[in-house]
C-alpha cells in the first residue's frame, strides 16, 4: 500500500500544469471515476474509466494554449486529499479565464480512483 503524501498529490498537479496528458494519466487507476462540476446529475457529469477521463482532459488541453492550477491549500486525511486551487487558462483565441476550485482526490495504492471537482461559476 502506497502512503498518500503531499509529494504524490503535487506530482499529479505538476503533470496537469505541464498540460501533459500522458503524465496526468499515470496518476489515475484504470477504473477511476471523475465527477466533473458541471452536468445533469447531483454529482455533475461522471466519467468512468481511465480512457474517458483521458478524453476529457485531452479535450481541455487541446482547446487552450495553457492551463494552470495554483495550489492554495491541500489537506490529507487517510486516502483523500482536499485541494484548493486557482485555475487560470489562456484560450487559443487569446481570452483568459480564472476561477477558484476544489478537488477531492481519493487514492488507492498510489493512484487516483476518484476525482471530484467543484468550482466557482463566474458571470459577466
Amino acid at each position: 500500500m502506497t502512503a498518500l503524501t503531499r509529494a504524490l498529490v503535487d506530482a499529479v498537479g505538476d503533470a496537469f500544469n505541464a498540460n501533459d496528458i500522458d503524465a496526468v494519466m499515470k496518476h489515475f487507476a484504470d477504473d477511476a471515476t471523475f465527477d466533473h462540476a458541471v452536468g445533469p446529475d447531483e454529482h455533475g457529469m461522471r466519467l468512468e474509466g481511465a480512457e474517458k477521463i483521458r478524453g476529457a482532459f485531452s479535450a481541455l488541453f487541446e482547446k487552450v494554449e495553457n492551463v494552470h492550477w495554483e495550489t492554495l491549500d491541500c489537506a490529507i486525511s487517510g486516502n483523500k486529499a482536499y485541494c484548493e486551487y486557482r485555475r487560470t487558462a489562456t484560450h487559443k483565441d487569446g481570452s483568459k479565464e480564472e476561477f477558484l476550485s476544489v478537488d477531492i482526490l481519493t487514492y488507492r495504492d498510489g493512484l487516483i480512483v476518484h476525482k471530484d471537482t467543484y468550482y466557482k461559476q463566474r458571470t459577466s
